[in-house]
């Protein structure tokens, strides 16, 4: 009786697997830069050691570096730690220890990977943190076990490790922030196409993505993440602001000059427009009362405020969005 089609499909599906391979090493072809992992795992932590339960919600990305080659090159899959095996040691390891300082959870995830495998020689875990504030009764304060859900902002973090050698870089996105007066754009070329007419007093409002580069491990990360949240506030609204670049950089210089501990801070910051409605057609005044919120198109500013003697990032921040 003949083989199946199917079975001379896979034959000839190896036969080409094989002859690519030999063309590969012929041509110069190799196997460049390479990870893997789960994306987006989805974990609520309660702790209910005490009557006043504490939640954690965040979103975990676990991803490998180290001898994965042979997958790649022949569908040798003995040494691959399934990413469903990650999703579940992130699961594992919350039950085991809690979630606490997403920083510390993501190092814990990190080592864990790195000291137990020995063909993973790095791990890069990320973390994202929401927010949930406990509701106030009416008759009782704050109640023990209910909870709203927070505004928009995110806490994050990325961990790294490299055999023996960790970073950490933490940080927020959509902190979104106003301010009703301070604020200035004028003195900008007015070359072709110009049409922005200059002000000395406006609205100047964003949505803070910011995040820093620790230089060592050993911190207190919720103590330090909530210091430098508040000094950034504190810059936003003290600064008289002449460009939304100059407010991006004091808020920077701030953090780096309160915080030995961190290297360097990078901001994404987008302009979020509002602009002054002309009431005239009907024969009203407008003194900087009525605005018109613009969602887009909207300026995007981009700086990176970085301490002199401030060790390399040595690619870091690479796969990071928004930051280059």
């Amino acid at each position: 009786m003949g083989r199946s089609s199917n079975s001379s499909h896979v034959e000839l599906g190896a036969s080409r697997a094989v002859q690519a391979l030999r063309t590969a090493a012929v041509m110069g072809i190799s196997l460049g830069y390479n990870q893997y992992g789960k994306a987006e795992i989805r974990l609520v932590h309660i702790d209910r050691s005490t009557p006043v339960h504490q939640i954690k919600d965040v979103n975990v990305t676990s991803q490998l570096t180290g001898d994965f080659a042979a997958t790649h090159l022949t569908g040798d899959n003995s040494a691959v730690i399934a990413t469903d095996t990650q999703k579940n040691t992130v699961y594992a390891l919350a039950r085991l220890g809690g979630v606490g300082a997403i920083e510390e959870f993501a190092l814990r995830m990190a080592r864990n990977f790195v000291d137990k495998y020995p063909q993973v020689t790095g791990s890069r875990q990320e973390v994202e943190e929401y927010s949930w504030n406990r509701i106030n009764t009416a008759e009782d304060g704050p109640h023990d076990h209910a909870f709203t859900r927070g505004s928009n902002e995110v806490r994050t973090t990325v961990v790294t490790k490299q055999g023996a050698n960790e970073w950490v870089i933490s940080g927020l996105r959509e902190l979104t922030v106003l301010k009703t007066t301070g604020s200035e754009f004028h003195g900008f070329p007015e070359v072709e196409y110009t049409s922005l007419v200059e002000t000395t007093d406006r609205i100047l409002a964003t949505a803070v993505t910011a995040r820093w580069r620790y230089i060592g491990v050993e911190h207190d990360w919720n103590e330090t993440f909530a210091g430098v949240r508040q000094l950034m506030l504190d810059r936003f609204a003290s600064t008289h602001s002449l460009s939304l670049q100059q407010t991006m950089y004091a808020m920077g210089e701030g953090v780096l000059s309160a915080y030995p501990e961190i290297a360097e801070i990078r901001f994404s910051m987008p302009n979020k427009h509002h602009f002054l409605v002309d009431l005239s057609k009907w024969g009203l005044d407008n003194p900087h009362e009525v605005w018109y919120a613009a969602d887009r198109p909207y300026g995007l500013i981009d700086a990176s405020i970085v301490r002199d003697d401030a060790p390399p990032a040595d690619g870091l921040w690479e796969g990071i969005k928004g930051f280059v």
